[in-house]
């Protein structure tokens, strides 16, 4: 593994683990309007990443066509607000192990996806690696109570989960990971005010109290702003077949902090759940000798030559 896919490594994973921390802050905002909650935390975000959207961010605005700017739409709909309200909906009707053993196999879904778009086959290491992942976030989560809507939601949340990864291919390389980040939660903000107009009326927004200020900001500051930047970047690196390997770490770090606001506990399970979700990203990834894939090409080394210089 050389040192830019390290770093693309350790960025996915880092956005990742940041991620698991918000569905704790997730459960202190149990009473507060869903859309409400989303557009405060996107329109915050987008406010905080916009001196940081990197020079000529206008220009490579401008340069979109139609198409791209579509694209960016669906990504924040189906993998920012979408996602959300999926997971959300689905908790009415199922424990929330339900959706995240079905966002568990995200990394399997995109690992045979992406490739397939792209016309290529997929990587045998990569989809050895996703098989870990899915079955280790299954093992921290385990299976809980659900009906047929709460498993239908909880595909709503894969699709959103593998959306967020898959849609935003083909315009992460003319936007680049900070303005990508700035312009999708400024979409996202917008269209949770809309979702929250229509489905809530005029409650749709109400001052926070301070534990779901202070939830609200955690997800805003850290988990969008550090965190999308950092996931994007990652992605850039690595490519978002083995960027997605790493959402399992969402679920074991969920898991380890769900104690510590007494929503959950780390046992047996959650240990072994958790060494599974490491040896598939280290499968997967490359990070172990063993598995390691073929050689670069020379167009694969160019590319990792240029994304040095980033």
């Amino acid at each position: 593994m050389n040192a830019t896919t390290m770093r693309g490594a350790l960025l996915a994973a880092l956005a990742c683990v940041l991620v698991g921390g918000s569905f704790t802050a997730n459960s202190l905002l149990g009473d507060y309007p869903y859309a409400g909650g989303q557009f405060l935390r996107y329109a915050l975000a987008f406010l905080l990443l916009v001196p940081f959207a990197g020079p000529g961010a206008r220009d490579r605005l401008r340069s979109l066509g139609a198409g791209r700017w579509l694209r960016l739409a669906l990504l924040a709909a189906v993998g920012m607000v979408g996602f959300n309200l999926a997971v959300l909906a689905a908790e009415r009707t199922a424990e929330p192990a339900v959706p995240g053993v079905f966002v568990g196999c995200a990394p399997v879904v995109v690992a045979v996806l992406v490739p397939l778009l792209d016309g290529r086959r997929p990587q045998r290491v990569v989809l050895y690696g996703a098989l870990f992942v899915a079955v280790g976030a299954f093992t921290v989560q385990g299976w809980g109570r659900t009906d047929g809507a709460g498993i239908a939601f909880s595909v709503c949340a894969l699709v959103g989960e593998v959306g967020f990864a898959v849609l935003a291919v083909p315009v992460l390389r003319p936007l680049g990971p900070r303005l990508l980040s700035t312009v999708v939660c400024g979409v996202a903000a917008a269209e949770s005010a809309l979702a929250g107009v229509l489905i809530d009326g005029s409650g749709w927004l109400r001052r926070p109290d301070a534990v779901e200020a202070g939830a609200l900001l955690w997800q805003a500051v850290v988990v969008t702003v550090v965190g999308f930047v950092c996931w994007y970047m990652g992605m850039q690196r690595i490519g978002a077949e083995r960027a997605t390997l790493f959402s399992g770490l969402i679920p074991v770090a969920a898991a380890c902090t769900a104690p510590l606001v007494g929503t959950g506990s780390y046992g047996a399970a959650q240990a072994v759940g958790s060494a599974l979700v490491c040896a598939g990203v280290a499968v997967g990834s490359g990070a172990s000798p063993r598995f390691r894939g073929k050689a670069p090409t020379r167009r694969q080394r160019v590319s990792e030559r240029s994304l040095e210089k980033l």
